[in-house]
């Protein structure tokens, strides 16, 4: 019997989408993660999936410098960060590609 998995969380409301920069990180789960001090918000994107932006709440510095120096971070995540509540948010729209923006 195939494997039965939940429906994915719909997205939040864009007008609640802050943007933080994110940086790549090496891991199989996580494609970047980005840190915002003042809100205690970290935005997480996955290596699958559409290209989704999670924000999790209540992220002290503390906790996100321990997270991007984790020697695995898939698996701080998941042991540390998976459980926060969090907002999830549509891809940020792609920018052009220089050659179609040089066309216009």
């Amino acid at each position: 019997m195939p494997k039965q998995y939940a429906a994915p969380a719909p997205y939040d409301k864009p007008e609640d989408y802050r943007d933080i920069p994110m940086t790549p990180v090496q891991s199989n789960q996580i494609k970047a993660i980005g840190h915002d001090p003042a809100t205690e918000t970290l935005a997480v994107t996955f290596n699958h999936g559409v290209g989704a932006v999670y924000h999790y709440s209540g992220v002290t510095k503390e906790l996100h410098a321990a997270f991007i120096s984790a020697e695995s971070i898939g698996k701080f995540f998941g042991m540390h960060i998976q459980k926060l509540p969090f907002k999830k948010f549509a891809p940020p729209a792609a920018a052009p590609a220089p050659e179609a923006a040089a066309a216009e």
